[in-house]
């Protein structure tokens, strides 16, 4: 690939990568790889000035500041990111060349905490704004009423000078994100990565009392602008807001020399792991504010300061188990169990191990010392095995050929390595179907979560998805044992499966977890065949007419419906007063119909979903990738790599503005 094409490359990738990370508070990658990336097409600019690009990500600061959350304020004092550095020499570089320009300057050295930055504006002792980065240039978001529940705002200052506005990191402590994340799964509700993306979301919601009940944390590391009141040195700044109250980072420290700079970044690795919140670097910056001014700053960093950023963090533990699971379509996954190590903000002690190709590629067994990480921050995986640390008494694992949970012999799935046990009676599978059958995919009744269904299992309330609906027969023995909770509780989740019953039926058929008819295949089967009675009775050939649903699709359907206990669990559902019929009206105006839409990137003025409703309303598809058979891409700011695909392929890319003008009469 020449330079043009791979700074093109690079250049997609980070603006879609920075639109997960900055908007959607929800990357892909991790931070490390972002500014692999980043630093490789800094490199391609300098060595190929030709391409040059006032729209390059290089030349950008954060996201793009978001309506959703608040109104837009206009910065007082941009809020730039900082030049990362990743090696000692790096390090040594920046603060020679700051000995060089400033006469003996001093340098703070302090941790980088890994949250969403906030700006205060304080006038005369009063908070009057918090408003987050946005863009870092021009505007953010007005977050004033959340920032005001969060306990480290001050709200009054104790001295009043006429103005000061200070910036600083949102953020969660480790056990305040573990406790947020406990409720989440209490509730039945999707857990957050990490601390980072939980703070971030929490800071944009429009509620200011959940903002208060997930306890965010704030630390100021800078004074942006102030009247009033003068500071000669950035330590000096802290003092003053230590005495008003207000958190500063902790543990920063005074340096003059490269030796001394990097001995104090050496300090805060060592430090990590015994900290109560996550940091992600240490940040080097001039301690002088009157220097600060003399070296200035780009479009897009300060000259005066550098984000040290550590690599990804990898930790050893011992292999202590290997755990055996079945899933819902009967699949068998080994998991490795081993003693908890904190990684990215979360206590960690388990990664999934896939299958036995992929324990025999490792050469693992009890008692190894594995290499942990994280992959994109996130998902915990076995690096490699200290096998120079092997006990005497090791042997290889194997996955024994019968099933852990209910004992019958199990069969390799073909064409792949997996493992997979084949009796419909198996309890593991009745509860991943259960799991999949409350989900908000399918029936979506919430607060049901995976612990309750593991317990109204095991103690023989639900042994079919169709004892959902006669768990209210049971209400008395259920708050008895506290199985759901207490009373209110046991009625709050008795009420929202009873509201399920008037479920559109294509959520019910994708709660029957039939392979190969998920959500989309479900939706369009029940808008061509309108009940489940015709459902049951359409032929094989029937069902292949019907828009994207092949041979495979429609042999797995009618073979549920051929089986004497899947009539018998319709019956049963239908006699529960579980709603059997398509409650979405036929559309006359089918204008889309054998179309295929992909939806990309960050729509003016429409969520995704409601643009999606919109085609699909018209008889579209709409999927989540791009191919050869892809009608159209509707593209949004940030499109990213789906944009690229569809260049390449030839696919038509519309905005939103075209899909409008395309669904006039029905918008």
């Amino acid at each position: 690939m020449d330079a043009k094409a791979r700074i093109d490359e690079l250049r997609k990738q980070i603006e879609y990568h920075s639109n997960r990370y900055y908007n959607e508070d929800n990357p892909e990658i991790s931070d490390y790889e972002f500014d692999q990336m980043m630093q490789e097409l800094k490199r391609l600019e300098q060595e190929h000035p030709q391409y040059a690009s006032g729209d390059s990500p290089t030349q950008k600061v954060g996201g793009k500041a978001k309506r959703q959350a608040g109104v837009l304020v206009r910065h007082n004092v941009p809020m730039l990111s900082l030049q990362d550095v990743f090696s000692k020499e790096e390090v040594i570089k920046f603060v020679e060349e700051m000995t060089e320009q400033l006469e003996d300057p001093e340098f703070v050295v302090e941790y980088k905490i890994d949250g969403l930055s906030m700006a205060l504006r304080y006038e005369f002792g009063e908070l009057k704004l918090a408003e987050t980065r946005g863009d870092g240039i021009n505007f953010g978001e007005d977050v004033t009423e959340n920032a005001k529940v969060i306990r480290d705002v001050k709200k009054k200052l104790k001295d009043s000078p006429e103005y000061l506005e200070v910036r600083g990191e949102v953020y969660m402590t480790n056990a305040d994100f573990d406790a947020v994340n406990k409720m989440q799964e209490l509730s039945g509700k999707k857990a957050f990565a990490n601390p980072r993306n939980c703070a971030a979301g929490t800071l944009r919601q429009l509620d200011p009392s959940i903002t208060k009940e997930r306890k965010l944390s704030m630390f100021v590391f800078n004074i942006q602008q102030t009247r009033g009141i003068a500071f000669e040195t950035h330590t000096q700044g802290y003092e003053f807001l230590k005495k008003q109250g207000i958190p500063v980072i902790d543990n920063y420290q005074v340096c003059k020399t490269g030796e001394e700079v990097w001995n104090a970044i050496e300090a805060i690795s060592e430090n990590r792991g015994n900290l109560p919140y996550d940091i992600d670097g240490a940040v080097v910056k001039i301690n002088r504010y009157s220097d600060r001014e003399k070296l200035g700053a780009t479009s897009k960093v300060p000259r005066w300061a550098v984000a040290y950023k550590y690599p990804p963090e990898e930790k050893e533990s011992v292999l202590r188990e290997i755990e055996l699971s079945v899933g819902r379509t009967g699949r068998i996954t080994p998991t490795a169990v081993f003693d908890p190590v904190r990684l990215c903000g979360t206590s960690v002690s388990r990664a999934t191990l896939h299958n036995q190709d992929f324990i025999d590629e490792l050469d693992l067994g009890i008692g190894d010392t594995v290499v942990v990480y994280k992959s994109g921050e996130i998902i915990p995986k076995i690096k490699m095995v200290k096998k120079d640390m092997r006990p005497s008494s090791w042997m290889k694992f194997k996955i024994p050929d019968f099933c852990p949970v209910c004992g019958e012999k199990t069969v390799k799935d073909r064409d792949t390595a997996d493992m997979k046990c084949i009796n419909p009676g198996c309890p593991a599978q009745l509860e991943r179907n259960m799991i999949h059958f409350v989900g908000r995919d399918a029936m979506d009744i919430k607060g049901f979560g995976t612990v309750y269904i593991e317990e109204l299992v095991r103690k023989g309330y639900l042994s079919s998805v169709a004892d959902v609906y006669d768990l209210k027969n049971h209400r008395d023995a259920l708050i008895e044992e506290g199985i759901i909770g207490k009373e209110k509780n046991t009625d709050k989740l008795l009420l929202a499966i009873e509201k399920s019953k008037e479920n559109d039926a294509y959520k019910l058929l994708t709660g029957l977890g039939i392979p190969n008819v998920g959500k989309t295949a479900a939706r369009t089967i029940m808008r061509k065949k309108r009940t489940f009675d015709c459902l049951m009775e359409a032929s094989l050939e029937e069902l292949q007419e019907i828009d994207d649903i092949g041979e495979i699709s429609a042999e797995c359907i009618r073979h549920f419906f051929g089986q004497e206990e899947n009539i018998h669990l319709i019956k049963r559902l239908k006699q529960a007063g579980v709603n059997m019929e398509c409650l979405e009206e036929e559309s006359k105006d089918a204008r889309f119909s054998g179309m295929t839409f992909v939806i990309t990137g960050t729509l003016p003025n429409m969520e995704r979903k409601e643009a999606a409703a919109l085609i699909e309303k018209l008889g579209g598809k709409v999927t989540g990738s791009v191919s050869k058979k892809t009608n159209y891409l509707l593209a949004g700011e940030n499109a990213g790599s789906k944009l690229k695909k569809a260049n390449d392929l030839g696919v038509t890319v519309i905005s939103e503005e075209d899909l409008l003008f395309m669904t006039k009469d029905e918008t």
